[in-house]
């Protein structure tokens, strides 16, 4: 044992001269109930490792970790913090993570990316409530665990007994640890250990004793959890647990021990970068630090890094600086390699829980708030600055939920508790420079269904469509939201359908009871129908909202409220107040249990009714009782109908949340109520076939029969034209031939256009035998009615000329492309879109108009007959020098007004056409009475 100290007390050269260069890395995290130890634990495993010099203490306000004046002035640890030290040679990112449940969320972030946790149990207090939960919450995230119990100098603390209850509370795999360098008791040891496991049990057996590499195995498989007692701030029990710890941790913490699955972050991913992003902070200076664990690979200082490739919105960031932190300091590093723990500079994208890479997302967290305050800040500040600096609060920490009442124009925060509100204050007014306060509170209602139902969305204004079929099914209680897809891709393009989950995934849907958040239901997508020319994806975004919205509307809804865990400790004669409490906070109990002169009780109760519970506690107890409350999850309301008379809420009037849909009829849009909506649906109801299992089982046939009617029947509705695929695929390789691959920016449009660099045919050069192209801003100042609208508003000018260009195509049937400069916008490339059938362009910097017609028809000229519309004495010139032909403003405005007409008297025709169609083939008095009814002069037959 000394010589281990020794070890840990020489420098960082000396160090690696005994032991050897550094190999393996670990990252450890230190958990406990406040006021455990947790943080004086810490200073002692800093100080025995060498890292620091003297020991700070809590109390002190020195500790090496908390360093906030936040944490210093109250004595807790609040945020998470890293220092690295040695173990052996194992390089060692120690986290030291908050123990108030107030702070749970920072805490739980912190375990995503921990390879092994030591969890401080106070000697003097025992088993928490909250050591309850941190225990689960280990066990979720699948974490080994070394278990340290602290304060053993205390009067009262009894070492069989503590253990006798950890085993009882915890797990019967806690075996104490502390004595087996001793050689006290090997026998009992080995045979304590070996009952934990049936393949341990038969290897004790044949051999009398266990391996140190089957006792290792065993605690990375969490079968065998090690127990320590001593005092972290004497500094007994703490070499031990080190030894223990640099004995029994000889597994890869990115890889794999004995066979053993291991949760993602500690897995050997392969090929390929991946990181976890565990948390988000800001130094004193201002930058964005993203705080990450290295799952795989190695990161230099200025590589482009991407989220993980299940991510629906994309992003590429460049790192442009790597920091190690030991408490409030760093040290700049050129690389980091996997398994370690490193801040970066230069990524704005991330949040806590992203993967990176090859590195997948982190699940949901399990803890969330439960109260929810009104913010209360001067009249000086706007209330939309005010939004914005909390919404740079909500980036860090993803449990502090701001919300914006656009209707009130209020901000509202959920937090987990009165703490937290402390602490929010301190931290906006040292940061932004403004105190704020806050209401008394209410409680985070959710709300979720409890039968089977399809909701169905349609979005489908003027040149816009979009329908989706969803299935809402109940869930199990917590396991939030989940998405799903049944649809066949020849139903609906997987693109689509991957944009219809990630809209399901976007937001924090509205229910129809209170208008809580919706949790704990299975969201399926059944079907759904896009157009080929006129979908966007914002229209599939409305489309997916307001289906979730219907379905709502139909189930029957379920009003949850959040419930505690607690214990309840109170003298013996004190039971009979307490039991009569807790059935007064609808609440429920276990028999109450004996130790001492004490009633321990123990159930959970709603939120609503034991939040203020603790006073009235240490009130009628004298101070002799006491009240552990940990969150326990959401269930059915116990007073629904009150809250939802109080709240008032309309779901029909929510404009924000609409759950009627939107069609097209005539060429204007019209708004359905939700209860009128499947009679106007373009598809079937799915939930039949999704009862019955039948929904995978539609042919490729039966689907591209569905899909593809529905575009005939709505081709031409707004223009007339046609879109030939092959058309495009030869304008796009005169696009590259012309400048190379092209790229978009712009938002909203149906899709970018790359070029490919397959060879056409001569039939699709047949197909594309003549060109118009449109000197976009010389059209608009030389037609009056576009000069006149591009004064007020140029934006607006540009979609009429693109609007009329669309309806000249589709009479026309050549090919179309408008182009507009953008020579005067710096930093701009050159962009080609769809724009319905048109093809538009906006030129790159330094680019007119002129310059690229002139190219465009230099390559296609010789070859196709090519039109330029335009005024421009130099592109007449050009055009006419390369064989193109020449149509000046003032005649294209004619030759558009031709078509113009020519499409209003096709139309007239056509319906003619049919009038004269339905009456052809019936007698005279019939055709006279059915005129009459059409007419309105008669109202039947």
């Amino acid at each position: 044992m000394s010589a281990l100290y020794v070890v840990y007390g020489k420098n960082e050269n000396q160090r690696k001269k005994i032991m050897g260069e550094v190999r393996r890395y670990m990252t450890l995290g230190i958990l406990a109930h406040v006021d455990a130890g947790k943080t004086t634990l810490s200073e002692s495993i800093l100080y025995l490792s060498g890292k620091i010099r003297t020991l700070g203490r809590v109390d002190h306000q020195d500790a090496f970790l908390d360093t906030h004046v936040l944490e210093r002035n109250r004595g807790i640890t609040i945020f998470s913090k890293q220092a690295v030290l040695e173990l052996g040679n194992t390089k060692v990112t120690l986290l030291d993570t908050p123990g108030h449940v107030d702070f749970s969320a920072e805490m739980e972030r912190t375990l995503q990316v921990l390879d092994c946790a030591i969890l401080v149990i106070s000697g003097a207090d025992g088993v928490q409530g909250h050591t309850r939960t941190l225990w689960k919450l280990l066990r979720r995230y699948r974490v080994p665990v070394f278990v340290f119990v602290n304060k053993m100098d205390q009067e009262g603390t009894d070492r069989d007994r503590l253990l006798g209850e950890l085993k009882q509370s915890l797990s019967d795999g806690i075996t104490a640890f502390d004595l087996i360098e001793e050689k006290q008791d090997l026998e009992g040891f080995y045979e304590n250990i070996a009952m934990c496991d049936e393949a341990a049990l038969e290897s004790y057996l044949q051999e009398g004793a266990l391996s140190d590499e089957k006792i290792t195995e065993l605690i990375h498989r969490r079968k065998v959890f090690p127990c320590y007692f001593g005092s972290a701030l004497k500094l007994e029990g703490v070499k031990e647990l080190l030894a223990g710890m640099e004995r029994y941790t000889h597994w890869n913490p990115t890889g794999r021990a004995g066979g053993v699955e291991e949760p993602s972050c500690r897995k050997f991913k392969g090929e390929g970068f991946g990181a976890r992003v565990f948390k988000i902070s800001r130094d004193g200076q201002g930058n964005r630090l993203t705080h990450l664990k290295i799952t795989n690979g190695m990161l230099h200082v200025k590589d482009m890094l991407q989220n993980s490739g299940e991510e629906a919105e994309k992003w590429e960031e460049k790192v442009n600086q790597i920091r190690i932190y030991s408490g409030e300091k760093y040290e700049t590093v050129q690389q980091a390699e996997t398994g370690d723990i490193c801040a970066v500079t230069g990524l704005t994208h991330t949040y806590p829980g992203e993967g990176i890479g090859t590195e997948r997302r982190a699940e949901a967290p399990k803890l969330e708030p439960v109260l929810n305050y009104r913010v209360l800040f001067p009249e000086n500040v706007h209330v939309h600055t005010m939004l914005q600096h909390l919404r740079m609060l909500e980036e860090e920490d993803p449990m502090l939920r701001v919300v914006w009442d656009e209707e009130l124009e209020e901000i509202h925060v959920q937090l987990m508790g009165e703490v937290q509100t402390e602490v929010l204050q301190s931290v906006v007014e040292e940061r932004f420079g403004v105190r704020v306060s806050f209401d008394s509170g209410s409680i985070v209602y959710k709300e979720t269904i409890q039968n089977t139902v399809e909701g169905v969305g349609h979005y489908e204004p003027l040149r816009h469509y979009a329908e989706v079929h969803l299935i809402l099914e109940p869930g199990s209680p917590g396991s939030g939201l989940v998405f799903d897809t049944v649809c066949s891709e020849d139903v609906l393009d997987r693109n689509w359908q991957r944009l219809i989950l990630t809209h399901l995934g976007e937001k924090r849907h509205r229910g129809v009871l209170i208008g809580a958040e919706i949790t704990d239901m299975k969201i399926t997508l059944a079907a759904g129908r896009a157009h080929l020319k006129h979908t966007e994806g914002g229209d599939f975004r409305q489309s997916t909202y307001r289906a979730v919205r219907q379905g709502l509307m139909q189930a029957e809804s379920v009003l949850l409220e959040p419930y505690y865990e607690f214990r309840l400790t109170v003298p013996q004669e004190m039971v009979g107040r307490a039991l009569t409490d807790i059935q007064r906070m609808y609440g429920e109990f276990a028999p109450p249990v004996t130790e001492g002169e004490f009633a321990v009780i123990s159930g959970s109760a709603p939120v609503s009714e034991m939040r203020a519970y603790q006073r009235e506690v240490i009130s009628f107890t004298r101070g002799l009782g006491s009240l552990s409350l940990v969150f326990q999850g959401y269930a059915p309301c116990h007073n629904a109908q009150a809250v939802q008379q109080e709240v008032g809420y309309d779901p029909q009037g929510d404009m924000e949340n609409p759950t009627g849909s939107v069609f097209c009829s005539h060429g204007a849009g019209f708004y359905v109520p939700w209860d009128q909506v499947p009679d106007h649906m373009h598809i079937a109801s799915q939930l039949p076939r999704f009862l019955a299992g039948e929904l995978e089982e539609e042919t490729d046939a039966e689907a591209l029969a569905g899909r593809t009617a529905v575009s005939a029947g709505r081709r031409g509705a707004s223009y007339g034209g046609s879109y030939d695929p092959e058309e495009e695929k030869e304008l796009e390789e005169i696009f590259m031939r012309t400048y190379g691959k092209v790229e978009s920016k712009r938002p909203g449009w149906r899709r970018e256009i790359h070029a490919s660099s397959g060879k056409t045919s001569g039939k699709q050069k047949e197909n594309l035998r003549e060109y118009l192209l449109v000197d976009g801003y010389n059209i608009i100042h030389a037609w009056e009615d576009l000069r006149e609208l591009a004064k007020v508003n140029i934006e607006a000018a540009r979609g009429r000329l693109m609007d009329i260009l669309c309806n000249y195509q589709g009479f026309k049937r050549c090919t179309v492309i408008l182009v507009f400069d953008a020579y005067n916008v710096e930093g701009d490339i050159l962009e080609i879109q769809k724009y319905h059938n048109i093809h538009v362009v906006y030129t790159k910097e330094a680019e007119t108009a002129d310059q690229y017609i002139e190219k465009v028809v230099h390559e296609i000229g010789r070859k196709y007959h090519v039109t330029v519309a335009t005024s421009d004495g130099v592109e007449q010139v050009v055009t006419l020098g390369q064989g193109g032909t020449l149509i000046s403003a003032r005649e294209f405005l004619e030759e558009v007004r031709y078509v113009e007409a020519a499409i209003r008297e096709e139309a007239k025709a056509r319906r003619e056409s049919v009038k004269t169609y339905l009456f052809d083939h019936v007698d005279e008095d019939l055709a006279g009475k059915m005129e009459k009814v059409r007419l309105g002069e008669e109202e039947s037959l």
